[in-house]
């Protein structure tokens, strides 16, 4: 990544029919430690993610509830809104497509699409699927179902079309002039197959007889625009697309722009999204991130009809917020389908944080403070320490990983540095060396120390709250040029906070 480009990070934005679950802050989560990750490296960064508020499935459901749509939606956005500040999800911008400045921004840009004539009026027939807000052809349906499984019903309306045909040339030139475009490869590989086929116009509007929850079209009144068009324009309208030009330019025209999402809507934006980009002369997306599933015991997606879905806040309150984070972001790797549980969760955090990383500073601390007086360890002349090189290598790998979205290596790579300073302080012993030959004790506490330091700086992102203790403990603050060797302040008071990590014992 260009370091001295602006950085730009996006979410799906979420369905308003049910509550935040584990899947949905996931990738909210994964979203916020990248940005975090990248205004540690210095760049002006920025995070949207929000709701999804039109369509037919929310209209239903409202009226289910004895609510008009805005109602229902004023209601449910705001649960979305405290879960993420209860996860310390730090965005910049939570976006609901209710907004009147994207409404506005979306009729303009389909009168513009209109005009230059890639949008025309015809009949369609097919078959339609609520819950997913889809269109479908008979071909696509597997076993007289959606390809996710989902009920579909039989259609015949008048619609308007966007001619998406005519840009499936250009797009299967951005995806191989543009390896990286979609990650991870498989992905990439599955939308550049589903391209070989000739690619279908695709239906952009809804009649209001039907549904009128969404927003109108500006070239006919009966009709309002398909919700995954509207939503899929969020993410230029987030960025100030049609509203703040200045903006606009920094973080989307000129800027380096990721969008994170889970494999299950990646047709919609990878194939859908680009073309309505290209067709507004908008430069698409530097890379469409498509995670994968969480799974239960049984390798399945977890999933509200299975009854597996885990409640974050509820995960947060009982393994620590801190915890639950470095947990989603080590141990699922960015792109794979990942069996998780509670009892998984326990055994990683205590392995890693709380034996490991707490373990750690609890050891080195208490031995400062019986043998140094609670100062980090003075010597005449530094040493080359076997921990100071296998850290270096670390560190110069760590932010090349970041930036290619291998969260989960650069994590592991970081968690195997603090076991070997745990063999360290095993092989050295300063406790025992202590009585000794105090110097050499000294410089070894020191070398843990100096791990430390580096490693709380670079782990910030992850756990940006137990970090900032252990950082204000040495005296140091997470600055991303300050994670080199020997800048540990010698002779300073260490001071000594409670237990990083406890043993969670559930």
């Amino acid at each position: 990544m260009n370091t001295s480009k602006s950085f730009y990070i996006s979410t799906p934005l979420y369905y308003v029919n049910d509550k935040p679950h584990l899947g949905t802050a996931y990738t909210s989560l994964i979203a916020d430690i990248l940005n975090r990750y990248q205004k540690l490296f210095g760049r002006s960064s920025f995070f949207i993610t929000g709701t999804d508020e039109h369509g037919q499935k929310c209209e239903q459901t409202a009226l289910k509830r004895g609510l008009t749509p805005q109602e229902h939606c004023d209601q449910m956005s705001p649960q979305f809104e405290r879960a993420w500040k209860s996860l310390n999800i730090n965005y910049d911008l939570f976006f609901r497509t209710s907004f009147d400045y994207h409404c506005q921004a979306v009729q303009t840009a389909l009168q513009s699409l209109y005009d230059k004539g890639d949008i025309y009026s015809s009949n369609y027939k097919g078959w339609y699927c609520v819950s997913e807000e889809i269109f479908y052809t008979k071909k696509d349906l597997v076993n007289g179902k959606s390809p996710t499984g989902k009920e579909v019903i039989p259609l015949e309306e008048k619609a308007w079309f966007f001619k998406m045909s005519k840009y499936q040339k250009a797009l299967r030139e951005h995806l191989e002039s543009h390896p990286c475009f979609i990650k991870p490869k498989e992905r990439q590989n599955e939308i550049k197959g589903f391209l070989k086929q000739p690619l279908q116009d695709l239906c952009v509007s809804r009649p209001k007889k039907r549904v009128s929850w969404g927003v109108e079209l500006p070239f006919d009144k009966n009709c309002v625009a398909y919700v995954w068009v509207d939503a899929l324009l969020n993410y230029v309208t987030g960025a100030g697309y049609l509203r703040n030009e200045e903006t606009f330019k920094k973080y989307w025209l000129e800027g380096e722009t990721a969008h994170l999402i889970g494999k299950d809507i990646l047709m919609t934006h990878a194939v859908y999204w680009p073309c309505l980009l290209m067709a507004l002369n908008l430069p698409l997306p530097h890379t469409i991130f498509a995670h994968g599933w969480l799974l239960n015991k049984k390798d399945e997606k977890m999933s509200k009809s299975q009854g597996d879905k885990l409640d974050p806040l509820e995960l947060s309150n009982l393994l620590g917020l801190e915890e639950l984070r470095w947990f989603l972001a080590k141990e699922i790797v960015l792109g794979k389908d990942s069996a998780i549980s509670l009892d998984l969760m326990v055994q990683k955090i205590n392995e890693d944080l709380a034996d490991n990383l707490g373990n750690i500073f609890s050891r080195v601390s208490r031995l400062i403070e019986r043998n140094f007086e609670g100062q980090i360890p003075l010597y005449k002349e530094r040493q080359d320490s076997p921990l100071q090189k296998l850290t270096e290598d670390k560190k110069k790998l760590f932010k090349g990983q970041i930036d290619s979205f291998e969260l989960s290596q650069a994590l592991q790579s970081l968690s195997g540095l603090l076991v070997e300073v745990n063999k360290y302080l095993e092989q050295t012993a300063p406790w025992k060396l202590v009585k000794t030959d105090k110097q050499k004790a000294g410089l070894a506490l020191y070398n843990c120390l100096e791990v430390l330091r580096i490693c709380g700086i670079l782990l910030s992102p992850v756990m940006p709250r137990k970090m900032e203790r252990l950082l204000s403990a040495l005296g140091e603050t997470a600055v991303f040029k300050n994670a080199e060797w020997g800048r540990l302040p010698l002779g300073k008071k260490l001071k000594h906070p409670k237990a990083l990590f406890p043993k969670i014992l559930i």
